[in-house]
């Protein structure tokens, strides 16, 4: 019997550290990632759906979910390329898209056939419907803004301008959904634990 090796591989992006041209007070690997831009994409197509009533029957939160922890599986071939460099340039930008292409095209054939045919809407980015894919793309921002947050509260300069730059780019995304996420949920990530229970116990008098 043929052993596959998606999974396995998907197993490492726990050693892929993010971040890597800058120094980090708090580390950030491709996995937990990964998970954190799932549930904001998830929420993200909840707050469409149900908030501001844009249903589209071409997809569901559950596959935004899906395809979000999917989102950077090609990164256990290729490592995180830092952002500046990645837009750095033109060429450089369509260089690095045509690796991330041949790398999940290599991962995606370490899928029994039979598993393809329902994983490539997630994983081969010309098969992600648009609008999952900007939902994901959305997550993603929000997760990096969350990370710059985090650093500069810990006292870590380094984050200063790449977390203006991101705030600048969610602005920019002018989405409802986006607008949503950042009004209602945002501003608790700068509690402390003890906050964060204090806070949950006086909502429930």
């Amino acid at each position: 019997m043929a052993t596959f090796r998606f999974f396995a591989l998907l197993d490492r992006l726990r050693w892929i550290k993010r971040w890597g041209l800058k120094r980090n007070v708090i580390e950030e690997n491709v996995m937990e990632h990964s998970w954190q831009v799932a549930t904001i994409a998830h929420t993200l197509a909840v707050i469409r759906f149900d908030v501001f009533h844009k249903p589209n029957s071409a997809y569901t939160p559950e596959q935004v979910a899906t395809t979000a922890l999917y989102h950077d599986c090609s990164e256990v071939i290729t490592g995180d390329l830092p952002t500046p460099i990645k837009y750095h340039s033109e060429t450089i930008r369509h260089a690095y898209q045509q690796i991330e292409d041949e790398a999940e095209s290599e991962l995606f054939k370490q899928l029994p056939e039979a598993l393809q045919p329902s994983l490539k809407g997630h994983i081969l980015h010309q098969h992600i419907h648009p609008d999952v894919a900007q939902l994901v793309k959305y997550a993603d921002r929000i997760s990096a803004y969350l990370k710059c947050q985090a650093e500069l509260q810990a006292g870590n300069g380094e984050f200063k301008q790449a977390a203006l730059s991101i705030e600048q780019d969610i602005r920019d995304m002018a989405s409802p959904e986006v607008d949503y996420f950042m009004s209602n949920f945002v501003e608790s990530y700068r509690l402390t634990f003890d906050e964060l229970l204090s806070q949950h116990d006086s909502n429930l008098d």
